[in-house]
């Protein structure tokens, strides 16, 4: 029958695809090399159906190769007799355990058939989890980052095993990139933290990935001329300025007209000015007279200067 390599996510059980759950309830058993992929795998499949592996905290390859030919004899034998998975968290393809028992099977079991299943990543989650874009015609580096290193080169990096925050950032910020940090993106198990502060993530956490972009870098995409574009509401604001600028700005003939009534009511005031002159004979008690009437025209309203 078939072994598949079912990715499980970011650690998320509704994160599962469809086509990994039906691969883990149609298993007769499913092998989970730790205890996170566990738990997530006990959203989909009771306990009994479950398999664990064994594997040492070490960096000895010979006791390495030695354990994974040890699950192999395990595994072997429940794929030939029916389906069989094997879980990782993330993607079977992408920095998992899973490569390791495919190879493995490959060397001492050529006659088992392997399927992958893919799996939600964290290498694109983080985009969503982090909120950042990354466009198209942009380029993307996967490094790891263990132990306080700082790789740097590309423009955009997603770094994994961040596990001393402080020292990585150190490096990163001096060689001129801006960092943002997510741990345990969409996982049930922990606390989730997305930060730009190295100190708040300080501790060991292997499940924590960090994104870096030069800060001078710039892509300009087809869409990001809409934000230079006047949106539909300020040409409205801009088509009402310009009416009441109409309206409030007299028309040429408007203009005409008020200008020929204010010159009669100038030459009508002249010509009262000297009627008055003539019957007082006085030029200063008419100025009095005249300023007599105005005001009384401003008490009703109706003065000149109003108009």
């Amino acid at each position: 029958m078939t072994l598949y390599g079912v990715g499980l996510g970011p650690g998320d059980p509704d994160l599962v695809t469809v086509r990994g759950e039906r691969a883990l309830r149609n298993a007769d058993v499913v092998y989970s090399p730790g205890r996170l992929s566990r738990s997530v795998a006990l959203e989909h499949v009771p306990e009994e159906r479950i398999g664990d592996l064994d594997f040492p905290m070490t960096r000895d390859e010979e006791e390495l190769r030695r354990a994974w030919k040890e699950a192999a004899e395990v595994v072997a034998p429940a794929a030939r007799e029916g389906d069989a998975a094997f879980v990782t968290l993330g993607d079977p393809n992408v920095y998992s355990t899973f490569g390791h028992l495919r190879r493995t099977l490959s060397a001492f079991h050529p006659d088992v058939d392997v399927e992958v299943v893919p799996g939600v990543s964290a290498m694109t989650a983080f985009a969503t989890a982090l909120g950042v874009e990354i466009e198209a015609g942009a380029g993307l580096s996967l490094r790891e980052a263990a132990g306080g290193e700082s790789p740097v080169g590309p423009d955009r990096m997603i770094l994994f095993k961040v596990t001393d925050a402080p020292a990585t950032h150190e490096g990163l910020v001096e060689a001129g990139y801006d960092v943002r940090y997510g741990r345990r993106l969409f996982m049930e198990q922990g606390e989730t933290v997305v930060t730009d502060d190295p100190d708040d993530i300080a501790d060991r956490d292997y499940y924590t990935l960090a994104y870096a972009e030069r800060r001078d870098l710039r892509i300009e995409s087809a869409t990001a001329a809409f934000d230079a574009e006047p949106t539909e509401s300020s040409e409205e604001a801009e088509e009402t300025e310009e009416i009441g600028d109409t309206e409030a700005a007299p028309s040429a003939e408007s203009r005409a007209d008020g200008g020929e009534e204010t010159g009669r009511r100038e030459r009508a005031d002249e010509a009262a000015d000297r009627g008055r002159t003539n019957r007082t004979g006085d030029p200063e008690r008419a100025d009095r007279t005249i300023e007599l009437e105005r005001a009384e025209g401003c008490e009703s309203g109706d003065c000149g200067g109003h108009r």
